[in-house]
This record gives C-alpha cells, structure tokens and sequence, in this order.
C-alpha cells in the first residue's frame, strides 16, 4: 500500500478527543469510528503477524488476517517474507486461516490451480494457452510483497510501504526488551478467545495496574503495600513492597505469595521454575531493616535465578545488571496490539484484533527460555476456549469478567465518556489520542515520536504528543 504523509490530513473524524482525560464512548461501538480505524489506522501500523517458531524450516509458512486482509508469511532460503494472500487470477485466497510448507507443492491456488513458490513467483498456469500473453507478464503474475520485519520472536507485517520501520516506530522500548532476552523466548502455551467487545476495551484493561485491588484481590491482599502505595492512600509503608507490622520473614514470606499467585494466574509471567529458586533463598541470613533486607532478598534472587537457569544452558540476561541498564515497565505496549508483561525471565504475551466494533479476538502466550537444543515444539494453533472458561489461568479469566461487563456499560443513558486519571491511566489517553492522528492523516514523524513515547508508559502520566 502506497500513502503520502498528508494523505487525509486534516480529516473531520467522529468522536475526536478534545480533552484528554475525557474519552467518548462512542468510540467504542460506533460503526463509523470504527469503519474509519479499519481504512486508516490497521493498513498504516506494524501487527504482529506470528511467532517465528512457527516457520523454522524453509518453505514453513502462516497466514495472518485481520480487518479484511490476508498475508502469507513465509520462511524462506532468504529469510522471512510476507505476501498478500489472493491468486492473481481470481482473486481466491492461496491458503486458509492456518500454516504448512509449500517448499515442494508451492502455494497452490484452490479454484483453478495457479502455483507460485515461496518467493511468490508464479511457477503453473493451467491451460496458460488460453490467456493473452500481456496478462501472463512474469513480473505481474508474482504475488505482491508485503512488508516484514523481525523483532522480538516475531514477524511484524505492515501493509503501508512508506510507514518508518517497525524499530523506528516502537523506538528504546525494543533495545530494553532485547536486554531482557525477549528475542530468546519461545512459546509453552497459546490460548485465545473471542471477547464480545471493542478491541481498545480489550486493550485497555491493561493499560494500568489501577484495576488490581478490586479485579484481582487476591494479589491486593498477598501485597497490599505494593499497591495502596501506587493506587490507594496508604502511605505508611517503608517502602513500596514493606509492610512495617510484619517481620523481616513474614515480608519476605509475602512476597513469595504474591509470586506464587502472579505465577498461578498467569504462568509465563513468573515461571514455575523462577519461583521454585525464590523458594530456596526464603531463609537465607538478612539484615534486620525490613527495607534494605528486601532490596537485597531481591537482588539475590535476580543473582540466583540468573545463574541456575544459565547453568542449565538457558540463555537468559544478567537479571540485575539489566534492572539497571535497561529497566522495563512490567507491561510494554507495542501500538497498536501486541503487548508483553515482564517479571524475571520468563514473559507473556497478548495480541488483540477487531472482529467488529463489538468483538475482537484475544490471543495469550506464555514464553520463556530453554537451553539450545531443548527447545520443544511449538503450538501451531491457539486452544481457543469460551472467555468465560475455567480453563484460563486466574488472572486473565479475572480481566474477562470484567471487560464485557464494560463493553456493556458504554452503552448506558448519559454515559459520554471515560473520565481518565491524569496520573495513572494516561495510557489509555496517549493510545487514543495517537489513533486520532492515524484517523486525521497526521505527519508520518509526528506519529512515530508519539508512538516511541508510549514505551514505558505504563499506569504513566497523560503526555503532551503534539499531535
């Protein structure tokens, strides 16, 4: 897809932010906003199409579609590329919504049985007599590229041929998650969903840690200086992680249940292997300052952790040497839809796609390292479950609770709009306000800059984007 930096610029939208602590809610079910997002904002945007240990071998491929559009990412002997998936004679899509490998068949168009190989050259027409030569031009039989880029474990797809590179786009916030060994990540499990309500709803329910004390109470009361001192008005606490009425063990005794629950709700977020190291060092000799005896419990985690997991041949980073070079944010955003929750080693990882302005589909990986070599399989399919199953990890199945109840709500009598803290939901406020300038046709460096400022953004402050 070609576009100029002005194209559209200056366009009237529906329901534009005008105050950024008010968002309307009709942006959340309007069928023209949300017309407009699938024609200006999904075609100029960098989405993640799959996980690249899905396609290891030469000719692997996976389709990837959302909003109407359909790529086929392709492994090849020259690495990852990507092509629109429609047969240049009909139009017929050249695979299904799954995965496979055409190094010896090729991609095969079902109708009439064209043939391009995984460099999207066309290799069969059958009956090619019958056609005028001009319509058999090599170069325009070949399948249209579709651009790629590789970040992170994953292929990322753009349908703009002019937008900056994905690096460019997302801008430090990669070189901190590279720190963090997220290219060494593979995945042990892939659930999705289908959530009724607007993909921003879906998103945005992880936009801020706000929502812990009442959505996940059990981390609320396994921790709660943690997150009164962030959220509430319990400022008593030593220290953001201190309860000043327990023990130096009983602290540490709570942290590790915290842990224990983060690591029961939502598995690659704190890995049963992590926590099993956490548990070794539950009684080592600690100062008696409840602080400064958790500051250096952690640090020696962090020290532990990385030095057991190295020594079972797992590539993982020095865990106190990146807190400091390259701190994260436990949740990072990549606009528009792929974010990744961090702790020690292990991640997970969530991609939302609109189904409809009131449905999306909801994807959760959980990733974490193995030793070269040891690498399992990787699931080729989600195990998609009802959002209501009890099969989802806890913390999850908690935010599904909620997020259709919302969806709901933004449709009640008299309810205008979200009324945002300035200081802790501002994500959800840069997000919309971004998506305002890809709707408004805004200066391609423009967005990038507000883009670039969302890394770290997490329960941040409402920013000036200057779009």
């Amino acid at each position: 897809m070609k576009s100029t930096a002005d194209e559209g610029a200056g366009l009237n939208i529906p329901y534009k932010i005008t105050d950024p602590q008010r968002i309307p809610a009709q942006r959340y079910y309007d069928e023209a906003f949300y017309r407009l997002e699938c024609e200006r904002l999904w075609p100029r945007v960098w989405q993640m199409a799959c996980r690249l240990e899905l396609i290891p071998n030469v000719g692997d491929w996976v389709e990837y579609h959302n909003v109407g559009k359909s790529v086929i990412v392709v492994r090849t002997a020259q690495g990852v590329k990507a092509f629109h998936n429609a047969c240049r004679h009909r139009g017929v899509p050249l695979v299904g919504e799954s995965h496979g490998n055409c190094r010896r068949d090729g991609l095969v168009c079902p109708f009439h049985g064209w043939r391009w190989n995984m460099d999207g050259e066309n290799t069969f027409v059958y009956g090619r007599h019958m056609f005028s030569e001009e319509l058999l031009d090599e170069r325009d039989l070949a399948l249209p590229a579709c651009r790629v880029e590789l970040w992170g474990g994953c292929a990322f797809i753009n349908f703009d041929d002019e937008a900056p590179s994905f690096r460019e786009c997302i801008g430090p916030v990669a070189g901190r998650l590279e720190a963090h060994g997220v290219e060494k990540l593979r995945s042990e499990w892939w659930y999705a969903t289908v959530l009724p309500a607007n993909w921003k709803t879906a998103m945005e329910a992880f936009h801020e840690g706000y929502h812990v004390m009442r959505t996940h109470p059990q981390l609320q009361r396994a921790a709660p200086p943690l997150y009164n001192t962030r959220y509430g008005m319990d400022t008593g606490g030593i220290g953001a992680t201190v309860n000043p009425n327990l023990s130096v063990r009983e602290n540490i005794q709570a942290q590790l249940r915290h842990f224990e629950l983060l690591s029961d709700g939502m598995a690659g977020l704190v890995h049963a292997k992590e926590l099993d190291i956490m548990r070794q060092l539950a009684d080592i000799e600690l100062p008696d300052n409840p602080e400064e005896a958790l500051r250096m419990w952690f640090g020696v985690v962090q020290g532990e952790i990385t030095r057991q997991l190295r020594e079972r041949g797992e590539p993982v980073p020095d865990l106190n040497a990146v807190a400091v070079s390259d701190p994260v944010e436990a949740v990072e955003f990549l606009f528009p839809h792929y974010f990744i929750l961090t702790a020690f080693t292990s991640m997970s990882s969530y991609r939302i796609r609109p189904l409809g302005p009131e449905s999306c589909l909801f994807e959760i990986w959980s990733l974490t390292a193995f030793p070269e070599g040891e690498e399992p399989g990787p699931p080729m399919e989600p195990v998609v479950l009802p959002y209501d199953s009890d099969e989802f990890p806890q913390i999850p199945r908690q935010d599904y609770a909620n997020i259709p109840m919302q969806q709901k709500g933004l449709h009640a009598q008299g309810f205008d709009f979200m009324r945002l803290s300035r200081d802790v939901e501002g994500l959800i406020s840069n997000y919309q306000r971004l998506i305002d300038g890809y709707l408004c046709g805004v200066e391609r460096d423009k967005l990038t800059r507000a883009n670039q400022a969302l890394g770290g953004n997490f329960d941040g402050k409402i920013l000036d984007l200057d779009l």
